[in-house]
């Protein structure tokens, strides 16, 4: 549904999460100066606790949204099915447009248009601990290149077992939950890895319990012996355990605590390459707004260098623009953190996950609630003890009888 381009002038509203207090400032400062620069349009922005603020979206009817507004990035496709998104194409300038990297505009693209542009992506990997990995006789992979395979992953565990006191060698966020998003984000890139899928053509039957991908799982659940249930959240920063699988969010933290002995590591490979999740907040314009050329004056705003360096210097997250991410001392190449640069350089989208990409799209699709919900709970079952090939399977017969009750949930 297109927004109305209106005048190009007058007040807009804002919506967006509240966050880390870093990143909130980040962007107020970007609402003022963005206000400062010139006088046709004023900006005033709205900040939704982040906890309330997907539902906040769900319950509110399209015609009371505001003219831009931040959302997650697998909730875009839900989103534009309810008429709430409008495509952002003839709003934003073409600059902008070509700025955004290429695994940033995966994620919000649908139907050859485009709903919503990051400031920031995300990416997974496994933080080591040098010098236990050096004490345990334990190679590691330097890159993409000389990535481990599952089976290396399992010897480095059992390796690291030998010499810990408490034999739990890895963190795998066990903490935040498995049957939530984390579960979804954090281990669906086993299942890509293993050459299978969440959804292919619009059917998990097929494609997300096939005997590679149960495989997999089994090895996964295998692991289990060697996590730290982590419940301080603290297990890699104090050296309880060598492996942290985890995000790019904890750099800051964990380069704190380890300092030069941290080193980042792509997830093990299950045959089909290395794989990882991507994709983070973006922003659009509401369907129902008035003020299309505004909204889009505004993001071209909001997505440029300085914008997007101030909020990925806040929040520690890759910078979702070529400009800012070839500058950014973290991501650049040389940098701790070039490995998550490296994996979003090769993005697969959602549906065609060969070998030789890296960074995967979340399902767009309407249907998406469904499919993590559905997914984080199998994996967790899965990770509690329960047969892989069973959960598989009944997790895709119930994501598929869910899709054949909406029609395929079909965006029209």
């Amino acid at each position: 549904m297109p927004a109305a381009a209106g005048s190009g002038k007058g007040t807009i509203s804002i919506w967006a999460h509240q966050g880390q207090k870093s990143e909130d400032t980040a962007l107020q400062n970007a609402v003022k100066s963005f206000n400062a620069s010139q006088d046709k349009i004023k900006v005033e922005l709205k900040l939704i606790p982040a906890n309330d603020y997907t539902k906040t979206i769900t319950a509110t009817d399209a015609s009371k949204l505001p003219d831009v507004m931040e959302f997650d990035g697998p909730t875009i496709a839900n989103f534009v099915y309810n008429k709430k998104l409008a495509a952002i194409d003839s709003y934003v300038s073409a600059k902008t447009m070509s700025n955004a990297t290429d695994a940033s505009k995966a994620q919000g693209e649908i139907d050859g248009k485009h709903y919503g542009l990051g400031m920031y992506d995300s990416g997974l990997g496994i933080y080591g601990n040098k010098k236990l990995l050096d004490a345990a006789g334990v190679k590691y992979p330097t890159g993409l290149s000389d990535d481990w395979t599952a089976a290396q992953f399992t010897a480095a565990l059992k390796a690291l077992k030998a010499k810990d006191s408490d034999g739990k060698t890895l963190d795998i966020q066990e903490n935040n939950g498995l049957a939530t998003e984390w579960g979804t984000y954090g281990f669906a890139p086993v299942v890509w890895s293993a050459g299978g899928s969440l959804l292919k053509d619009g059917k998990a039957e097929g494609a997300l319990d096939t005997p590679a991908v149960v495989s997999a799982m089994k090895t996964f659940q295998s692991w289990k012996t060697y996590v730290d249930p982590n419940t301080d959240g603290n297990a890699f920063a104090k050296g309880r355990v060598a492996l942290s699988w985890v995000g790019h969010w904890m750099y800051p933290a964990y380069s704190t605590a380890l300092g030069s002995d941290l080193v980042a590591l792509p997830l093990p490979d299950f045959g089909n390459g290395p794989k990882t999740g991507q994709g983070s907040w973006a922003w659009g314009i509401g369907a129902n707004s008035k003020n299309g050329k505004a909204a889009g004056a505004f993001l071209d705003y909001l997505l440029n260098d300085t914008n997007v360096t101030a909020m990925t210097t806040a929040n520690g997250a890759p910078p979702a623009t070529k400009t800012a991410l070839a500058k950014s001392p973290l991501y650049k190449q040389g940098g701790p953190l070039q490995l998550f640069a490296d994996q979003l350089a090769k993005p697969c989208g959602d549906s065609d996950i060969t070998k030789s990409c890296v960074a995967v799209t979340r399902p767009v699709t309407a249907g998406y609630p469904t499919v993590t919900a559905k997914f984080s709970d199998a994996l967790n079952s899965v990770y509690g003890g329960a047969d892989p090939k069973s959960a598989l399977e009944k997790a895709a017969r119930s994501i598929d009888q869910d899709f054949s009750d909406n029609d395929g949930y079909k965006i029209q």
